[in-house]
């Protein structure tokens, strides 16, 4: 699904008198969620899921066929965890 087909998809759910209002909400969670999780503050949505932010660790690897090695630093990256409601209705039940 695009991001197109999901505005279309939200202006529908919405009801959202037009594709650009239902665009500007998708933007809107978007912009809002990024923030949280830059600023390293979760996102507890029940029903749906949590968004969060995890540190990874420094990580170093060898290049599968070669000798050549590599170092990864450390980071932090989103983490999405979902919750039952969804779970339970992505599973089919």
């Amino acid at each position: 699904m695009t991001k197109s087909d999901f505005v279309e998809l939200v202006q529908k759910n919405g009801e959202f008198e037009s594709k650009a209002a239902a665009e500007r909400a998708v933007k809107a969670f978007i912009t809002s969620v990024t923030e949280a999780l830059v600023a390293k503050k979760k996102v507890s949505l029940v029903g749906f899921g949590t968004f969060s932010t995890v540190d990874v660790a420094e990580k170093s690897g060898k290049v599968p066929g070669t000798d050549k090695t590599y170092t990864k630093a450390a980071h932090t990256a989103p983490k999405f965890k979902m919750g039952k409601t969804l779970k339970d209705a992505v599973a089919g039940n």
